[in-house]
């Protein structure tokens, strides 16, 4: 499969884009292995898909809601089945280690079956009438065509949040991946043609940044769904705002772990090196910041922590022995190296990594060491800026008061978390983080997808939207209150 030329699935028929263009796509773990070749995809596209998703909303929003589950079901046995399959392209295409791509995968799965579930509880409300023989019901409807616009790091799972509630919720959606990771969205959209979606109901339209704008300014799709930067987010939010459009974003983090000096040094030291150095620290939740109350273990702590660091094994995802893939692209790597060369200048300490892996099996991918920052003051620009790459600065503080005072001294507020025995300072800590996610003695990455785990953030992480559970329902659907009036006489509410 890899290698190949993938066309648009534009309603559940492949077609080529009218631009008559194509993009490649490489391994960031091997920059001569080829993906694919990839539409890219213009305006006229853009139409296509929206002609045909229109006249499908008209049969698929009166389907029954417990008949859409149970594609959502099928879809998820099919992702199952060929969940090993799905997990070995997703590393190729994003670098992540396989073992990540695999829970990637078991995300997917999950999310459908959660959302499946939620056919059979699309809830309403019932009040009571201030009136005589009056009744109150509000339900949820579908809204229409849904932009869906994804990001690279999570190219099957962040999809499938904004897809199986806006297919459970009635809605038609139209994916456009991140041009970075195009092949994991496409085997979503094929497996739920495969599982029985109707035709029309989803369509993928591979293309740039100006394809994302068109979705947003296009009168017919009525919902946008973003996982990007907090810069593209704010125009998209415009857009939207401009056309009084439902939009959700889900924008930047920069995240930290407050450990005071009762944390417990062991867990802790692997809740840092999962949180900021998994998935080569290209999370929205990564860990890129580890505030530290001063005390007697601090040094030693600090050495085990850098010891760890230099022993993880960096490389191709597909070596199950490797623990830590590539940067995305070079110009990412760039990026990333840019931030630590200027923090230095800044006058931060670098204590473990900071550079380009670029010998013997590391030569023709985008690697980039674990690296780690001492003596970085809270206003420095690598404290308060997302970098997204493996990079961790240490702020030392004096005491929980301080180091609350400082995690949240960021323009961010996705993903906190405290390490502590203390449990006064803990619960405290969960209503003085501002954060959307908090964490307990875990580190800042690990959301779940269900039930009553909503995903999303604060200040400019969003919109407060959120993602996974069921508070993602209320992105892709619109209330309708109906009175029932029988009391066989005009009433006049307040008025009577």
């Amino acid at each position: 499969m890899l290698g190949n030329s993938f066309l648009n699935n534009i309603g559940g028929e492949l077609k080529l884009s009218f631009s008559g263009e194509e993009f490649e796509k490489y391994n960031p773990a091997d920059q001569n292995q080829l993906i694919g070749k990839f539409q890219k995809s213009n305006i006229e596209d853009l139409e296509e898909a929206v002609k045909i998703a229109k006249i499908a909303f008209k049969t698929w929003k009166n389907t029954p809601a417990p008949q859409r589950a149970e594609i959502l079901y099928k879809a998820a046995e099919i992702t199952s089945a060929e969940k090993n399959k799905l997990a070995e392209i997703l590393t190729q295409e994003t670098g992540k280690p396989l073992i990540e791509a695999l829970g990637e995968i078991q995300e997917v799965i999950d999310t459908y079956l959660f959302f499946a579930g939620e056919g059979r509880r699309l809830y309403g409300m019932t009040g009571q009438s201030e009136l005589y023989n009056k009744s109150i019901i509000t339900i949820r409807q579908p809204i229409g065509i849904c932009g869906l616009i994804s990001a690279w790091n999570f190219p099957s799972a962040v999809p499938s949040w904004k897809i199986a509630p806006a297919l459970i919720s009635g809605n038609v959606i139209i994916l456009k991946p991140s041009e970075k990771a195009p092949l994991s969205g496409y085997l979503l959209i094929e497996n739920l043609y495969k599982a029985g979606l109707p035709k029309g109901c989803a369509s993928i339209i591979f293309g740039y940044g100006d394809l994302g704008q068109a979705m947003a300014e296009h009168d017919d799709i009525k919902v946008i769904s973003l996982t990007g930067s907090t810069t593209i987010g704010k125009k998209v939010s415009e857009i939207c705002g401009a056309k009084l459009k439902k939009c959700a974003l889900e924008l930047g983090g920069k995240n930290a772990i407050v450990a005071l000096e009762d944390a417990n040094q062991a867990l802790l030291l692997e809740g840092i090196l999962w949180g900021a150095f998994g998935t080569a620290g290209q999370r929205c939740t990564s860990t890129s910041r580890l505030i530290l109350q001063k005390s007697d273990w601090n040094k030693s702590f600090i050495e085990k922590l850098i010891k760890a660091a230099n022993n993880l094994k960096i490389g191709n995802g597909l070596n199950q022995v490797n623990q830590i893939g590539p940067l995305i692209s070079a110009e990412h790597r760039e990026k990333v190296n840019d931030f630590v060369s200027r923090a230095v200048k800044d006058g931060a300490k670098l204590i473990c990594g900071g550079q380009k892996l670029e010998s013997g099996d590391l030569k023709n991918g985008y690697f980039y060491a674990p690296t780690i920052l001492t003596d970085v003051k809270p206003e420095m620009e690598i404290a308060k800026q997302e970098v997204f790459g493996p990079v961790l600065s240490i702020i030392e503080v004096n005491s929980f008061e301080e180091a609350i005072e400082i995690a949240n001294n960021t323009d961010y507020g996705l993903s906190l978390a405290i390490y502590t025995q203390n449990i006064n300072l803990a619960m405290q800590s969960t209503n003085q983080l501002e954060a959307g996610l908090t964490y307990i003695n875990a580190p800042t990455i690990g959301a779940e997808c269900g039930g009553a785990s909503a995903f999303g953030g604060w200040k400019n992480t969003g919109n407060g939207s959120r993602e996974g559970g069921i508070l993602a329902l209320d992105t892709y659907t619109q209330y309708k209150t109906i009175y029932l009036d029988y009391s066989e006489k005009l009433q006049k509410a307040q008025i009577d």
